[in-house]
């Protein structure tokens, strides 16, 4: 049988705290990777709710488009997604009229067997962080191996790995097979 691997590159990110008036982009499920055919919630949570935010992405085909233009199906301040294909594999953003813009998404839609879940940025330092090699076909939790830029760091027998307390050091290229 071939071994399928992938990469995900694991930003991890310290936020140092700041008030700002600026919308939060979340997803849901909270993966940055996901299999064709999957279907996912993207929303903007708002920390001022007279801001009216959009929802926009930016693709290899297509830059800046808004939800509704092309893709999703706007919900309120959400944008639903029914049927993801690796043509929207891009970057996701919220935006005001006003300019400010939210966290940037990057999401990866894969044809693949084989994804490395993990959570959608940003991740405050402290934070644990799981890994979840996960498979289309179940059961996911298979055995996995997992890498950090190339060295194997363990191998787990149900498909997951945490990182407790994750810091800078911990950023890296991560795959698992």
């Amino acid at each position: 049988m071939k071994e399928t691997s992938v990469l995900c590159l694991l930003f991890l990110i310290s936020l140092l705290s700041c008030k700002t008036n600026r919308a939060r982009l979340t997803v849901s499920p909270s993966s940055s990777q996901l299999f064709k055919g999957d279907f996912v919630s993207l929303s903007c949570e708002e920390d001022d709710s007279s801001a009216g935010w959009t929802l926009r992405r930016n693709t290899s085909k297509r830059q800046r488009t808004q939800c509704g233009s092309t893709w999703g199906k706007p919900a309120g301040s959400s944008c639903n997604i029914t049927l993801m294909i690796p043509q929207d594999s891009g970057v996701y953003w919220c935006e005001s009229r006003e300019g400010p813009i939210s966290n940037m998404v990057n999401l990866t839609v894969t044809g693949g067997s084989v994804i490395l879940q993990s959570p959608v940025l940003p991740v405050m330092e402290g934070d644990d962080v799981t890994l979840l090699c996960k498979t289309k076909t179940t059961p996911s939790n298979l055995p996995a191996a997992f890498y950090k830029d190339g060295s194997l760091i363990r191998k787990q027998p149900t498909g997951h790995m945490t990182i407790q307390h994750v810091s800078r050091s911990d950023e890296g290229l991560y795959k698992c097979d």
